[in-house]
């Protein structure tokens, strides 16, 4: 690193001195915390983005989101080149750069890297980065810049255009491909409009413009954040998922009609109908079911063009990284978190097997059901963001396979039955102290607590239960599930005070 390099990163550095005892961890989600203590950590994680550019000689993302979490907080996270998360052998330096405490123990922490990682700083080649950032208040004074970024990061390393005009486009484009190719027996407009929570974030805001550009479909927008609406206060995915009651905003006027929630910034995505006036309670449509409909509409294009379909069910740890990375073994891979957040992968040889069929079948039996059903899934991994979560476009993708079906919301939501269920979280002292396995299904650590949570399960029909450390709170998040609601509700309690008793800030001197 030349004199000049080392000299602007130390004054620049001292600029944005880093929080006073607080220790941050890249995770899933990158860096989260109280917005106000950020401004050191999105500097560092832009000299981070810089460095990961020139590796890998590509355009890289940096975003500013902290998602579904309340507008008193914010985040950072990068982008990587394939438009997925930062390569986790990266995430320990990330770590060291967000807690280094001087500018003098920052600087050498870059000078070490770069020399192990032979990253080239000697100006022949450029560092390209793409900014985004949601709605909070506190992203203006953290960085100013669009939204879509996942997918303009994928785009614009495959050579495509990398603009909001181009995600419109091509997502319209899709959807009217898949709208065009609805069995005429199934088609109808009698059932073709959704009202969908905005969670007063970016999300609302761009599907006002996205919804002029559509045909077949009518999307009304609530909670767009025009009403002067707190983001993901009473409304969104995470608060309509988690407390199964209507969002601020809906009401009689809804009681029936299809309904979907996103979060604060459109990566989580679920459905939900009003069934009566008289309760704010709903029938929720989670993302298993989401998933599901991918599903059966994928196995059943696959099953008209071929007769060699496998389907295999895998479980992961918490944490789209993890999902993402085991999703992209297969040749599609559909995959969804519990909070909403997921997306459908095709991989390069299935896309050029389907490609194969379409121009075959456009030369022989053009129109056939074999090369509609080949259409159909072209156009589906043109639709659906591949890059990431993407709740604009899984919703489009909902609101064309249900007609394609000939479903209604209530038909989809009787695919199974689930057993009632309650999540909640818990506040703790160190939420690293719970380490899990099996998927995140038990805990190995603090000795004792799973024997107590199964010794607790037990007194309950159906129960089962879970816990494990979220990857964007200093919470303990606890899932229960039971044969009546009462029990789930009263299981989960139960669990979380024994989080608190092991763990919680009672338990310190423990």
């Amino acid at each position: 690193m030349k004199e000049e390099q080392s000299s602007l990163l130390l004054k620049s550095s001292s600029l944005f001195p880093p929080p006073q005892g607080v220790k941050l961890s890249y995770g899933t989600a990158g860096f989260r915390a109280d917005a106000s203590i950020l401004k050191s950590t999105v500097y560092r994680v832009g000299i981070l983005a810089a460095l990961r550019s020139l590796k890998t000689q590509s355009v890289v993302g940096l975003m500013i989101t902290a998602s579904h979490n309340k507008v008193t907080d914010n985040g950072v996270k990068i982008v990587d080149p394939s438009g997925g998360m930062l390569s986790q052998e990266w995430e320990p330096f990330a770590d060291q750069l967000a807690n280094a405490q001087t500018p003098e123990t920052l600087l050498s922490l870059i000078t070490e890297f770069v020399k192990k990682e032979k990253i080239p700083l000697d100006g022949v080649q450029s560092a390209e980065i793409l900014l985004g950032r949601d709605t909070r208040p506190s992203g203006e004074s953290l960085l100013e810049a669009a939204k879509q970024l996942h997918l303009m990061v994928r785009a614009r390393n495959n050579g495509m255009e990398a603009t909001e005009p181009a995600y419109f486009e091509q997502t319209s484009s899709s959807f009217r491909c898949l709208v065009d190719l609805i069995p005429h027996e199934t088609k109808s407009n009698k059932d073709n409009t959704v009202v969908v929570d905005g969670a007063n974030g970016v999300g609302g805001e761009k599907l006002e413009v996205l919804k002029n550009m559509l045909t077949g479909l009518v999307i009304e927008v609530c909670n767009s954040g025009k009403g002067g609406g707190l983001l993901n206060d009473g409304v969104g995915a995470d608060y309509v998922q988690k407390e199964k009651v209507v969002p601020h905003g809906f009401g009689s006027n809804d009681v029936g009609i299809r309904c979907a929630s996103l979060d604060g910034d459109a990566d989580h995505l679920v459905y939900f109908s009003v069934p009566t006036n008289v309760s704010s309670k709903i029938d929720l449509v989670d993302v298993d079911k989401i998933l599901s409909l991918f599903a059966l509409f994928i196995k059943k294009q696959l099953s008209i063009l071929t007769k060699e379909l496998g389907l295999e069910v895998i479980f992961t740890p918490t944490g789209v990284k993890h999902i993402h990375e085991k999703a992209a073994q297969f040749d599609i891979g559909i995959y969804f978190e519990a909070n909403g957040h997921g997306t459908i992968l095709f991989s390069e040889s299935c896309l050029s097997w389907l490609e194969a069929w379409n121009n075959e079948l456009a030369l022989v039996s053009e129109g056939s059901k074999q090369q509609k059903a080949a259409l159909r899934l072209l156009s589906v991994s043109n639709l659906i963001n591949q890059a990431v979560g993407d709740a604009l476009s899984c919703l489009l993708l909902v609101e064309v396979i249900l007609p394609h079906m000939g479903w209604s919301i209530h038909k989809w939501n009787e695919l199974y039955q689930d057993l009632p269920s309650r999540q909640l979280k818990v506040k703790v002292v160190d939420r690293t102290a719970v380490v899990t396995t099996n998927a995140e299904t038990v805990a190995v650590r603090p000795p004792g607590i799973q024997e107590a949570i199964d010794a607790e399960t037990a007194k309950y029909l159906k129960g089962r239960c879970f816990i494990r450390p979220s990857v964007t709170e200093d919470v303990i998040r606890v899932y229960a599930e039971a044969s009546t609601q009462e029990a789930a509700d009263s299981l989960a309690n139960s669990v979380a005070k024994l989080v608190d008793q092991f763990l919680g800030f009672g338990s310190s001197g423990q």
